[in-house]
Formats: C-alpha cells, structure tokens, sequence
C-alpha cells in the first residue's frame, strides 16, 4: 500500500509538478510562439534591408515614396483622383 502511495505522489509530480509535462508542454507553446514572431520579424527586416538597398542605388523608389506618401506630382503632370 505504502508502495502504491510513493507511486501515486511521483506520478503526480512527473505530470503536474514544477518541471513536469503540464509545465514542459507550455513551455513548448511559447518556444513556437516565440520562433513564428521571430521569423515574422525576420521577414520584415529582410524587406526594410532590400527597401533600403533600393533607396541607396537608385532615384525611382525615391520618386515612388514620395508620390506615395506625399502625394507629389512632377511638372507638367495632372493629378486625378
């Protein structure tokens, strides 16, 4: 009997104590959480690097920026919305 009681109490440590499955489960969620949001970071920063390359070399993504996001028009152009 006595036994069955240290087998039960070390059964219930291994599944829901500190370090047991239930806590090494969440921890693997959060690993993977973690691991997606870093490559969604990633993903971003590869696409600032190339606008950035794009900025440096040539004077189009510059032009386009500034169409874009301030609405610029060149000389002799008309502007219709």
């Amino acid at each position: 009997m006595v036994l069955l009681c240290v087998f039960a109490l070390e059964q219930y440590h291994l599944w829901w104590g500190k370090n047991g499955m239930k806590e090494h489960h969440q921890l693997e969620n959060a690993v993977m959480l973690a691991k997606q949001g870093n490559n969604d970071l990633m993903k971003r920063n590869n696409m600032m690097f190339s606008e950035i390359d794009d900025l440096k070399s040539g004077s189009e993504a510059i032009e386009e920026r500034a169409r874009n996001e301030l609405g610029l028009v060149k000389e002799g152009e008309t502007f219709f919305v």
